[in-house]
């Protein structure tokens, strides 16, 4: 007999296995299933490494799959966009990671697996927009300066998880940090500065919900450009707060530009972008409009 279901509804699942210390797997075992159920043909694919990942990926949207869903972290969504930007293949979310920051621009359902693979059998999609450097995209925040050297440490904490862990990597790295002599160019405009840390958003938030580029849309076609100037390590400490809250932009030393372009240059800076490695600087950053289908 054969299967009732178009050849049109198989979506590709792709797990990261080690998302959120095993919680990738469990919530694949609890979405598949459902998918299945509501009709999806699911062909479920993981890779032994990223770019096996990506690989694997890659060939299931040139397959012509209706959607490519992802279950794990920001990592895993970081990776799954480099497959389908620019394709109109939608990019679906069970969210599995530490951060789930993508998850949280969605409004999608961060702790409850079923009810994140009912949106995606819901299907709505929306259409947003990502900022590409060198032919890489990303979909949050590029983190270059303090936080990007935060970002380095936490990655090679293995507790506590979530947003603790970027909380002691902060205090940790407070004790040696020195301002950051910045280059940059907004637009055409040239700047230079000492800052603390330079963030370009595309989405408003990094980090488990600390909200750096407050403000930011997803589909405005611009990036929020935040400068950080040089401040002392205790009004650091006392601002850093307000992160949680995106109330930052009353602290003096906070600027925030919108821009469809950005280049950004500083020594022995290595900068983050959805929670990966993404490059030394400097790097130019462009809004892409409309360039990734999401299912929200």
């Amino acid at each position: 007999m054969q299967d009732a279901t178009p050849r049109g509804r198989e979506i590709a699942f792709l797990t990261n296995p080690t998302s959120g210390k095993g919680r990738g797997l469990r919530n694949r075992d609890i979405a598949v299933p459902r998918l299945r159920q509501a009709g999806f043909v699911v062909r479920s694919i993981q890779g032994r490494d990223a770019d096996e990942a990506l690989d694997l990926a890659r060939a299931c949207v040139a397959d012509g799959v209706e959607a490519l869903v992802v279950c794990g972290g920001d990592g895993l969504v970081h990776l799954g966009v480099q497959a389908v930007a620019g394709t109109g293949i939608p990019l679906g979310l069970i969210p599995s990671g530490s951060g789930n920051d993508v998850a949280r621009y969605l409004d999608l359902p961060r702790k409850d697996a079923a009810a994140a693979a009912d949106r995606v059998i819901a299907s709505r999609t929306r259409t947003i927009d990502l900022a590409r450097s060198n032919g890489r995209y990303f979909v949050t925040v590029l983190a270059a300066g303090f936080d990007a050297i935060v970002n380095e440490r936490a990655n090679t904490m293995t507790w506590p998880r979530g947003q603790m862990r970027y909380n002691l990597a902060t205090l940790a790295e407070l004790r040696t940090f020195r301002p950051i002599p910045y280059v940059l160019d907004l637009d055409g405009e040239q700047m230079k500065t000492e800052a603390m840390l330079v963030a370009v958003g595309n989405g408003p938030s990094f980090g488990g919900g600390l909200r750096i580029t407050e403000g930011a849309l997803l589909d405005d076609g611009l990036l929020d450009v935040v400068i950080v100037t040089r401040m002392s390590k205790a009004k650091l400490v006392r601002s850093y707060p307000r992160l949680f809250t995106g109330k930052i932009d009353g602290v003096a030393e906070y600027v925030h530009r919108r821009v469809s372009r950005v280049t950004v240059a500083a020594p022995d800076v290595v900068s983050y972008a959805d929670g990966e490695r993404f490059g030394a600087l400097p790097l130019t950053v462009e809004c892409v409009p409309g360039a990734l289908e999401v299912i929200a």
